[in-house]
């Protein structure tokens, strides 16, 4: 934190532009952290909000409902193929945190008290709560916390670049799988497995090959095992489909959705499951069968307006299929990044890009953190006009989904032209 003595202060933002104090624009390349859809200052959701704000406010879930997050829930169960009920909370942490909860609770509730259990993928990322960092743990970011995590069965994770030598691809795609249903074989007190829909996002962009997730799916129904998909940052558009699992053939027991829940203009995580979960939890007070969790802001009527604005902004304006286009756009630049000095590969899908950044190609030797090319990225996008942020040595693209043909090649042109400033440092 030594490092950075001051930051700019945005004041307002304008379609895909933030403005700081002093009047300069920067182009929002990372969607204000994964979430934002349709940019800034969308007028149809700051209607939503204002609209809803001169009726009700806040309402609590505890004993009452209210009519938008009664109204957001059935859209929501419309759209995601074998989810019935909707578990409302504040951001993608606390959807997991339910799920982890709502998992244990189900084997608890049906006398299957010995599973309590997870196992995941290694290098998934599920959010900064305690529950979270145990299901996703990144070295990296939770190390320090170790101690108080509590023990999850990690299995490898198909990452073409990354994987050992001995293998092709495909026969490693084999080999994950082998170890997977292996793990489940051995531990009869699983209680689901957890993993992130489509790509592993905050761990640099590992993009599923085909059928991965389907098997896994698959697998965990062979098993006995609940099925926990994480669609926070990949949900809704931002791989390429509205609900991700639909495209990947693989329905989950839980699923959980944020980020873009909103269109990136309030908090909001939810946390879908099917009926056999809900009926786990139905009984008599005295059974103690339901489920102790909740939120103050838990279903706020301003908070799912914006949300059900949002999700008819999709229809409205064909969101999902006119982004078919701008994929194509990033796909076109790939070979052109692949071929800068310091990059080692490109991972692409929908409206996700990743370019790592490498010290030696023949090698894959990742840049070190000592060249602090993190800061040097962030700072060198800014002369670019462009809000652009890296994950350690890995810069993300992750624009506006609604961002115009014309801009997004601003934010392409931007990136190559970064890198290549900042490889002399390097």
């Amino acid at each position: 934190m030594n490092e950075w003595k001051k930051f700019d202060v945005i004041t307002k933002g304008n379609g895909m532009w933030l403005v700081d104090s002093k009047g300069n624009k920067l182009l929002d390349g990372v969607a204000s952290m994964w979430c934002n859809v349709w940019g800034h200052s969308k007028k149809e959701l700051v209607n939503a909000m204002i609209k809803q704000t001169r009726t009700l406010q806040h309402s609590s879930l505890f004993n009452l409902t209210n009519d938008q997050a009664e109204l957001l829930a059935e859209k929501l169960v419309k759209v995601s193929p074998g989810m019935s009920k909707v578990f409302y909370s504040d951001d993608g942490s606390t959807a997991m945190e339910i799920a982890i909860k709502m998992a244990i609770q189900y084997w608890q509730n049906i006398g299957r008290k010995n599973k309590i259990k997870f196992a995941t993928l290694e290098n998934g990322y599920h959010g900064d709560t305690v529950g979270a960092m145990s299901i996703g743990y990144v070295p990296t970011f939770f190390s320090k916390f170790k101690n108080i995590l509590f023990p999850v069965i990690k299995t490898p994770t198909p990452h073409k670049y990354r994987m050992p030598e001995k293998f092709t691809f495909k026969e490693y795609q084999k080999h994950c799988l082998e170890k997977i249903e292996k793990t489940f074989v051995k531990n009869n007190d699983l209680a689901a497995f957890v993993m992130e829909s489509g790509a592993q996002v905050a761990g640099g962009v590992i993009i599923y090959p085909s059928e991965f997730q389907k098997k896994i799916s698959q697998l965990c129904k062979k098993h006995d095992i609940l099925f926990i998909l994480d669609e926070i940052a990949t949900g809704f558009g931002r791989l390429g489909s509205f609900i991700e699992y639909h495209t990947q053939k693989s329905t989950p027991d839980i699923v959980t959705y944020g980020k873009m829940l909103t269109g990136g203009y309030l908090p909001l995580a939810v946390t879908l499951t099917n009926q056999k979960i809900y009926d786990s939890y139905l009984g008599n007070y005295k059974e103690m069968k339901h489920f102790f969790h909740g939120h103050t802001f838990t279903g706020n009527p301003l908070a799912c307006a914006t949300a059900i604005t949002n999700l008819e902004l999709y229809d409205k304006n064909h969101l999902i299929s006119k982004n078919k286009i701008k994929s194509k756009q990033f796909e076109r630049r790939i070979n052109e990044i692949s071929n800068l000095s310091i990059v080692g590969d490109v991972r692409h899908k929908g409206m996700l890009m990743a370019i790592e950044l490498v010290s030696n190609k023949n090698k894959k030797t990742p840049i070190s953190p000592d060249k602090k090319i993190h800061q040097k990225i962030f700072l060198e996008a800014k002369k670019h006009k462009i809000y652009l942020r890296t994950l350690g040595h890995i810069i993300m693209l992750v624009p506006p989904l609604a961002i115009s043909e014309k801009e997004l090649d601003f934010l392409l042109d931007g990136a190559i032209d970064i890198i290549k400033k900042v490889t002399k440092d390097v």
